[in-house]
């Protein structure tokens, strides 16, 4: 099988997976994984950061959101322009856009010199903790544009999705920190060879 279709068929089985979690169950692993990111994130000087506006299947992180904008802390969401994002300032009110993605209102605002921290939610990842995403590649030319300008990728999931083998390549994103629910999600793949993440909260 070659790689890409099994890239598909893993990225499938963890969205049925992930979408199949109750509402009730959900809710209860968000708050234990936020108090995780919380504890994680206290523990640095931050100015700015990047989050996201989440889909029903990722760990909602709009009362961080709130939490640290009181704090004095920049928050910046995506906002999605063309085959890529850029960040910008969350502020109310926010529309529905492509993909049931809610955005702020377009404008040209300050773009941010420097994120100190850019919390990203996942499909999956493999023993190389890169990203496996929707497959539209909009946080990967992101992240190769401005990854110098990122002191640090957190890679946030509601329920862990991790292949056992290498499913991803050079240009998707790669974590430096791993923050997934329990227990993982099973039966995504045949099993073969792999390690664990390189890191892993």
């Amino acid at each position: 099988m070659e790689l890409r279709e099994e890239k598909k068929m893993f990225r499938q089985a963890a969205l049925r997976c992930l979408r199949s979690i109750p509402p009730g169950r959900a809710r209860m692993e968000d708050r234990r994984l936020l108090t995780r990111l919380r504890s994680h994130l206290r523990k640095r000087r931050l100015r700015r950061v990047l989050l996201y506006l989440p889909l029903k299947m990722e760990v909602d992180v709009r009362p961080l959101i709130k939490e640290l904008r009181r704090r004095g802390v920049e928050v910046y969401v995506p906002l999605m322009e063309g085959p890529s994002f850029r960040p910008v300032k969350y502020r109310l009110p926010l529309r529905k856009r492509r993909f049931g993605i809610y955005e702020p209102k377009n404008s040209r605002q300050y773009r941010p010199a420097k994120i100190d921290s850019a919390v990203v939610p996942i499909v999956g990842t493999d023993p190389t903790l890169r990203r496996i995403g929707f497959g539209k590649g909009f946080y990967d030319r992101f992240f190769e544009r401005e990854k110098r300008q990122i002191e640090e990728i957190i890679f946030l999931q509601r329920r862990l999705c991790r292949a056992s083998r290498v499913l991803t390549e050079a240009h998707d994103v790669r974590g430096d920190i791993l923050i997934a629910g329990r227990p993982p999600c099973r039966g995504l793949e045949h099993k073969s060879r792999g390690e664990n993440p390189s890191a892993l909260g």
